[in-house]
């Protein structure tokens, strides 16, 4: 059953790729029309104004916080009761170095504060910070999927296989389109995306 929406669809294979097609075209939008640059960095409001945007045509909550606990296989994200006092925290965080950063990531993650599309928007989120601190972001096509979602599943342990990862990936490109596309498309992919091309209008495939 696919969640709630916006679309009236509730068989998630169908949701899919409307779901896909319509949040990288909004996706597309953050970079083209430089919307990117009116939201907050480093914040959970920054956050939530990244997966507004992005969802904004398909779920409700979109840009809101999560009203139930949620799980991932076999990770629990924040409880509930906890998860207000987790946000504000993360927001005070420090960011000024690449480490720092990456902390924060992780605890971001485990928070996972939207009932859908945390890792597509946390992403983002992750190279807006990069970019403002460090002037470098993520190339996400570097990463390859299966080493990225077990780095992230182990890094609430120990996060040095996903700075490693990340490390490894970092460029000055910051404000190269293609870079961008790319970065969303793989980030995508991560979560079982594939079926269009960010910021291609002949994007079927």
């Amino acid at each position: 059953m696919a969640l709630g929406n916006k679309l009236g669809i509730t068989n998630s294979a169908e949701f899919a790729r409307p779901e896909e097609k319509l949040t990288k075209a909004r996706a597309a939008e953050l970079f083209d029309k430089s919307i990117l640059q009116q939201f907050e960095i480093g914040t959970y409001k920054g956050l939530q104004q990244i997966h507004g945007y992005l969802f904004q045509d398909v779920y409700d909550f979109a840009g809101k916080t999560r009203t139930v606990n949620i799980s991932k296989g076999n990770v629990r994200f924040a409880p509930l009761m906890y998860l207000d006092a987790a946000l504000d925290n993360i927001s005070k965080m420090p960011q000024s170095d690449f480490d720092e950063i990456v902390a924060k990531y992780v605890e971001m993650n485990v928070a996972h504060p939207f009932r859908e599309g945390n890792g597509r928007s946390m992403r983002i989120w992750l190279d807006m910070i990069l970019r403002q601190e460090l002037g470098q972001v993520v190339d996400w096509s570097l990463i390859d999927r299966e080493a990225y979602l077990s780095a992230m599943e182990r890094s609430p342990v120990n996060d040095l296989e996903i700075r490693h990862l990340l490390k490894n990936a970092l460029t000055d490109k910051i404000n190269d389109r293609e870079t961008f596309m790319k970065g969303v498309d793989q980030s995508y992919y991560y979560e079982g995306y594939s079926s269009f091309v960010t910021g291609d209008s002949k994007t079927d495939s």
